[in-house]
């Protein structure tokens, strides 16, 4: 990006510009006129580009304005401001980094403008007279984040672990009393009240080294296979406990690890010390609104994808956590509680239970806690949108169930969704424990102008609370977790999630001016498996769900039309693409389907199957989905698809599902993933588990997940003609390659087995929360000013803005006993 003083200098040299340059000048001025000739608006790069067409109709005149300063200013923005007689722009030329000018349209000065001046411009359109007031709230956490180091390369965005490992190796260096912090932070290892990895006899670093030297050689004359309790005697006499491992080979490689560190500490030291550290025992998975439950939740309002990633992130937690505490040579039962709310008027589901325990694991449960009010416990569901008034009381009362049901402080807090983190972020405070974060979802980037068009969309939606809840919650949680690189920054073209919270405006609320910086070492990528008891390869014959079997074969080739399917397919010899996505505009269904349609060549390799919301427009409440229901049919009459293409409703039976995939591949058929953009693509994990070869849309996380031309595709959703023919031309590569097909789908199921698995998921996150646990040591001071500074701002605006969310009139009630619960798993 030029510097302040080249955008001074680029209007004074006007007068010396030869002829050419001359010209750019005067079709620039051409079409900064144009932008200012409507007044006061925003503009998003599209509206630039399609301005600057209006304006030079010249595709060559076009380039070579382009080529100038302020076209390179007009291609790397994302957001304009017209505000005559000037322009304002949000220049982004590569992820995370923004800078921001104003350009004069008469004479094209250019003047570097600061974050805020840019907000001030926008609120201008919006709210004038705020925007002038010279006390308006401004919010700037980037302020008080004066000691935290911060990566500077778009590349090393989303590798937060990797990052502060190398900062806290540096940190220790240089003498024992650099070393001071780890030897603090071993002392402090305990589980309720017992002392693990060393007791106050070894209180120096001096003592703590010598003491490994001598008892390292001790644990390596004996046999690989020694069992620590036959050692345990020995090591307890120079001042160590239990914890540094289940064998005397398991001992001895803790010991060198931690005495190298001691002497020399380096990232991968540190990164293998914490993976072994006896640290977290006890964690707790905050996920309040919604249905969450086992069993008749999915569909429900507001439950869906988090509460099976919720259920399968537990399952694999807890299995970590256990092969984790018997390599740590301990004898203890490790806790999992994913805290939700009650509901007594729970839907024939399982939600009014408090207690209940997570299948498939031997230690986790399910607790659930009710809302209360003045008028007692709220018995109905209320919408994630209207669950703010709730959650303060709501924390304190989940704190007290937690601490009672696990007798002791949680060592891991996690949050889920908006509500979710800001709880976890209110008990993590209060507790003193480290916390992390997952959105799964931030509503801000989902509506566009949400934030400066806070105020149409609040009485409805609420963003006033949930932007700041957001805000909250992003700079109090010591990680962030996230399954891409594109949810943090995005990509060169399209900001990310996390970034667009970098700096915005609600005009007549706040002006934040540094929300969160995606440079930040709190960001880490751990992207979710799917379910490998579910999603597994097709050629594992003896797992094959076979009694699914004549259920799949009524959904895939009954010719008659019901309530679950409608269309046929005549020719049962062809391979089936397949694709099963929410019918919505941005998951592409009915693009997919025009593709199809038109490609003549892939009509005749392969049949379409489609699984996608409904096909009576009556059933749907959605006006989107019944938009594209209806472009569904009339697609059909005008492709004349019938023979070719089936259509089944939405499948709620993730069990079916994984059959379903594999009886995909049994056609040798393909997934085609035709998203405009997804955030991560749950759906092409699973496809591609299950060994089918897999098309994905470039636009986000399936682009990470894919590598082009080697585990599956890349496809272009905005190129349908491309697209298609990129499908065409696999399947008649199949035809003369018989192996191709296989190939494809092994490269697929490798990809997924080497970074995709819940097993590598949970072994990052136990690793982030061992991490960070001694990174809020390190940054101790740090962190208490800036959860000063949340407090405050939650306190003076957060509660004033639960204020104007309505809470739904009930009788007067007293607190109803529970019902009667299950009994706790053995252990727990």
């Amino acid at each position: 990006m030029a510097s302040n003083s080249e955008f001074k200098r680029a209007d004074s040299i006007a007068d010396t510009m030869p002829d050419a340059l001359r010209q750019s000048r005067y079709y620039m001025k051409k079409c900064f006129a144009r932008f200012v000739a409507s007044g006061k608006r925003l503009m998003k790069y599209q509206e630039i580009m399609e301005d600057m067409e209006k304006s030079i109709e010249d595709q060559a005149e076009r380039s070579k304005v382009l080529e100038g300063l302020l076209g390179y200013i007009l291609s790397s923005t994302k957001e304009a401001v017209v505000v005559p007689p000037y322009v304002a722009f949000a220049v982004r030329p590569s992820p995370g980094y923004w800078e921001y000018v104003k350009v004069v349209a008469d004479d094209l000065s250019v003047e570097a403008i600061s974050a805020s001046d840019f907000l001030r411009c926008k609120e201008l359109i919006f709210d004038e007279e705020w925007a002038n007031d010279e006390h308006s709230l401004v919010i700037d956490f980037g302020a008080i984040n004066y000691s935290i180091p911060c990566t500077t390369l778009p590349s090393s965005i989303g590798n937060g672990v990797k990052y502060i490992s190398k900062f806290m190796s540096t940190k220790l260096s240089g003498n024992s009393e650099s070393a001071k912090p780890l030897l603090e932070h071993l002392k402090a290892l305990n589980y309720k009240g017992e002392d693990l990895m060393i007791n106050e006899t070894l209180d120096t670093v001096e003592k703590l080294q010598n003491a490994l030297i001598k008892a390292e050689a001790i644990v390596s004359n004996l046999p690989k296979d020694t069992p620590y309790q036959n050692i345990e005697r020995s090591l307890k006499m120079w001042g160590f406990e239990k914890g540094w491992g289940d064998t005397a080979e398991r001992v001895r490689e803790t010991m060198r690890t931690v005495s190298e560190a001691l002497q020399a500490p380096d990232p991968a030291k540190l990164e293998s010390i914490f993976s072994r550290l006896p640290g977290i025992f006890n964690i707790v998975i905050f996920s309040p609104h919604g249905y969450f439950g086992q069993s008749d939740v999915l569909g429900l309002p507001d439950t869906g994808g988090q509460v099976v990633y919720i259920l399968d992130q537990v399952r694999a937690m807890e299995e970590e956590l256990i092969l984790r505490i018997k390599q740590q040579g301990l004898i203890l039962k490790p806790q999992i509680l994913v805290v939700t709310r009650l509901i007594p008027e729970a839907r024939g589901t399982k939600c009014n239970l408090e207690v209940e325990p997570v299948f498939n694991t031997k230690y986790s449960h399910i607790l659930r806690v009710p809302f209360r009010t003045e008028n007692g416990i709220l018995r109905q569901w209320v919408s994630r949108f209207d669950i703010y008034p709730y959650l303060e009381r709501f924390t304190q009362d989940a704190t007290a169930r937690i601490l009672e049901h696990m007798e002791c402080k949680p060592d891991l807090v996690i949050g889920n969704y908006t509500d979710g983190n800001l709880v976890a972020s209110l008990m993590a405070s209060k507790l003193g424990i480290t916390q992390g974060t997952i959105a799964h979802a931030l509503e801000k980037t989902k509506y566009e102008d949400s934030d400066a068009k806070w105020k149409e969309f609040d009485p409805k939606y609420h963003f006033s609370c949930q932007f700041t809840a957001d805000m909250i919650s992003m700079n109090a949680t010591d990680f962030i977790i996230t399954s891409t690189y594109q949810e943090i920054a995005g990509s060169k073209d399209r900001p990310g999630q996390y970034e667009s919270h970098s700096a915005f405006t609600m005009p007549g609320l706040c002006r934040v001016v540094s929300g969160i910086n995606v440079f930040e070492p709190k960001f880490n990528i751990a992207a979710p498996g799917a379910d490998q008891s579910v999603y597994f390869p097709y050629t594992e014959k003896q797992r094959r769900l076979t009694t699914f079997h004549p259920a799949i074969e009524e959904l895939l080739h009954n010719k008659e039309d019901n309530d679950e399917h409608i269309g046929f397919l005549s020719d049962r010899k062809k391979p089936i693409i397949f694709s099963m996505a929410r019918l919505d505009t941005v998951k592409n269904i009915s693009g997919l389907t025009e593709w199809y349609g038109k490609n003549k060549k892939l009509r005749d390799l392969v049949n379409l199957v489609v699984v996608a919301g409904f096909f009576d427009p009556s059933k749907s409440k959605d006006r989107e989905e019944i938009a594209e229901i209806k472009k569904m049919h009339s697609l059909i009459e005008e492709y004349e698809l019938k023979g070719q293409f089936r259509w089944i409703a939405a499948q709620t039976d993730r069990y079916r599902n994984g059959e379903l995939y594999r009886c995909i591949a049994d056609t040798k058929g393909a997934f085609v993933q035709p998203a405009l953009y997804e955030a991560f693509g749950l759906t092409v994990i699973e496809a591609m588990n299950c060994g089918l070869p897999t098309f994905a849309t470039n636009q986000g996380g399936p682009a990470e997940i894919i590598i082009d031309g080697v585990s599956g595709f890349h496809i272009d959703p905005n190129n349908g003609v491309e697209s298609s023919n990129k499908i065409a031309d696999f399947f008649e590569k199949c035809k003369t390659d018989a192996a191709h097909w296989n190939k494809m789908s092994r490269a697929g199921l490798q990809r997924i087995n080497e970074s995709y698995t819940w097993k590598i998921y949970a072994n990052k996150v136990l690793n982030m929360g061992s991490s960070y646990k001694f990174w809020r040591q390190l940054n101790k001071e740090q962190k208490i000013s800036k959860q000063r500074y949340i407090q405050m701002f939650y306190s003076l605006q957060f509660r004033n803005l639960v204020k104007n969310v309505p809470i739904p009139f009930e009788e007067p009630q007293q607190a109803t006993p529970a019902p009667q619960q299950p009994k706790p798993a053995e252990g727990c």
